[in-house]
């Protein structure tokens, strides 16, 4: 006999995750990472770069630049929210925190926006388990709930996420905006009033972020298929044709806003001959998605039933899927693969949560026993370097750490090792409730990976800190900098630096950067390795003086040249 859907599940099963759980969970994954670190190199720094220029009212608001250098990513919205935040902040509050406060609401909203989104896909008559001859099966409201909260937990798991949502850059304002369009094409058909608005929200939030392209994609696929689809719902038809094409208005609207402010880009990207390029892409796809894309996968291949037919049926397969495929097409044709590939995170974890209800109980030991082993053991390699560096036993992570950042200096915290211990019992109490008899829960096989991501993430932002401060910030590189040229030069001109290192000094040292020109009266001048170009070189040899060669002492990559403007009279002797 063939089972309406693949889903057989029981009320027990749909037992409630305790809220304050679930908040504990967003709370321990939000804020570690956004407090007490320096910008990071080189997208998050280069961001807030721009946020600062454009805050001290140097740069331009419809044209945002770094240095006189235009952004990598051509958004306005993201930029627009750091600089407002850090003039509306009180002065006690550090400039890098203000404009990181936006992103945190932003952070925040998108994990509420899978939850729901989740919850009305599973609210679809398509998607809710087999009815029972005798009743017992889970109530259509409890499930959707069990199946929402499996989603924002696997979604918290996914290994790609931890670092890019929480940078002060358009990927996260992407990110928040894709999650939008999907719980408002979700809610399309139970809620009057909030769909439209969040519709409006997503499709012109991810123009403005530097995604005009992914907006009208997406908005012209959600109103189709929601207009084809099946109704899930008693409404009329006339009203579903409406809502369809309040949609699509709103997806021409973002377009013809996107034109208005000249936002249209080219960035495709082809390597259709590179294997290399391939292989890269391949691993990208494998484990930045885990355990999303193995259970989205799997959901498409135990619900293919509903959504393989003449009539779109499977909404709750066939939305995610159409945003996980945009996303995944722009990620092979575009340069930046993993922040293309972030969007297509809260609709994959979406396809992931209904594998849940359709996995048995072995596949589910497997899960749980492979996140146990992963996550412990990865924890336990982050202690144990932690304490080679405070104690120098074991002595080979301290030696490790010493030739790979010379110069570091460990400092203890008690505040961080409090964070890092709290952590790290949770996490013990966590395996010991999974390894219990709870096995009716719907969510159970999602706790361990949220757990451990969790887990490792608050390690790395607590133990790790100052170590990836030293290694992945520009403050080491700067501090040389300064004592070459002093604390306060009058400006200083640039020649190859990329916009990260423009935002260093900015930033770290105050300087007011230049780009090298005839008219530049700069007494200093920094130069990307290797050098003054050819163009350049020879009034170099009477106007500069080589002072120093700086490095940033964890990156052999980073070099630069440091030359000071000689007076009248050296430069006659030179001659």
């Amino acid at each position: 006999m063939n089972q309406p859907t693949p889903a057989i599940v029981a009320q027990g099963a749909v037992r409630r995750l305790p809220r304050w759980v679930l908040v504990l969970f967003c709370a321990a994954y939000v804020l570690p990472g956004f407090i007490g670190r320096a910008p990071w190199k080189s997208a998050d720094l280069s961001a807030f770069g721009v946020m600062t220029e454009m805050a001290r009212g140097s740069s331009p608001w419809l044209t945002p630049t770094i240095g006189g250098l235009t952004p990598e990513v051509d958004a306005l919205l993201p930029y627009w929210l750091g600089a407002w935040a850090m003039q509306l902040a009180p002065s006690w509050l550090a400039t890098e925190v203000a404009a990181r406060l936006p992103f945190m609401g932003m952070l925040v909203l998108t994990l509420m926006a899978v939850w729901y989104a989740t919850y009305y896909l599973a609210r679809s008559p398509q998607a809710q388990p087999v009815a029972f001859a005798f009743g017992g099966e889970a109530h259509p409201t409890d499930y959707a709930r069990a199946i929402a909260d499996g989603a924002l937990l696997v979604f918290m798991a996914c290994l790609g996420l931890a670092q890019l949502v929480h940078e002060t850059t358009p990927a996260l304002a992407q990110l928040c905006c894709t999650a939008l369009l999907l719980y408002a094409t979700a809610a399309l058909p139970y809620r009057p009033w909030t769909p439209g608005l969040f519709a409006s929200l997503g499709l012109i939030g991810l123009t403005l972020s530097g995604g005009p392209t992914m907006a009208v994609l997406l908005g012209l696929g959600s109103a189709l298929i929601y207009l084809l689809a099946r109704p899930q719902t008693q409404e009329p038809q006339g009203q579903r044709k409406l809502r369809a094409t309040g949609m699509l208005a709103l997806t021409l609207a973002s377009a013809a806003l996107a034109s208005w402010l000249d936002l249209w880009h080219w960035r495709i990207q082809l390597n259709s001959t590179d294997e290399n390029h391939w292989r890269n892409l391949g691993r990208l796809l494998l484990w930045f998605t885990w355990p999303c894309g193995p259970l989205a996968l799997w959901t498409l291949w135990r619900w293919r039933r509903q959504w393989l037919q003449p009539r779109l049926s499977g909404l709750h397969v066939l939305l995610p899927l159409w945003f996980v495929l945009v996303a995944v097409l722009t990620t092979l044709i575009t340069p930046a693969a993993d922040r293309s590939l972030l969007l297509s995170l809260p609709a994959l974890a979406a396809l992931a949560a209904f594998a849940l209800p359709t996995l048995q109980r072995s596949l589910s030991a497997l899960i749980d026993w492979f996140t146990l082993i992963f996550f412990s053991g990865c924890a336990l390699v982050i202690w144990v370097v932690w304490l080679s560096m405070q104690t120098g036993i074991p002595a080979q992570p301290a030696r490790n750490v010493a030739r790979l950042a010379p110069g570091f200096v460990h400092q203890f915290s008690w505040p961080l090792l409090a964070l890092a211990l709290g952590a790290s019992v949770i996490w013990i109490l966590l395996v010991r409730w999974r390894v219990g008899r709870h096995r009716a829960a719907l969510w159970k096989t999602a706790v361990l990976p949220a757990g451990g991501a969790v887990l490792c993430w608050l390690l790395l932002m607590s133990l790790w800190l100052p170590l990836l401060d030293y290694a992945r910030s520009y403050k080491p590189m700067v501090a040389l900098t300064k004592s070459v040229t002093g604390s306060h030069p009058n400006c200083v001109a640039m020649q190859g630096l990329r916009r990260s290192q423009v935002a260093a000094f900015e930033v770290h040292a105050g300087y007011q950067m230049q780009t090298l020109g005839t008219d530049n009266t700069c007494q200093w001048l920094i130069v990307a390795a290797p050098g003054l170009s050819a163009g350049m070189q020879d009034k170099a040899i009477t106007t500069w003086q080589l002072r120093a060669r700086v490095g940033h002492p964890a990156d052999r990559d980073e070099k630069l040249f440091v030359y000071q403007r000689q007076s009248t009279d050296n430069a006659a002797e030179t001659r």
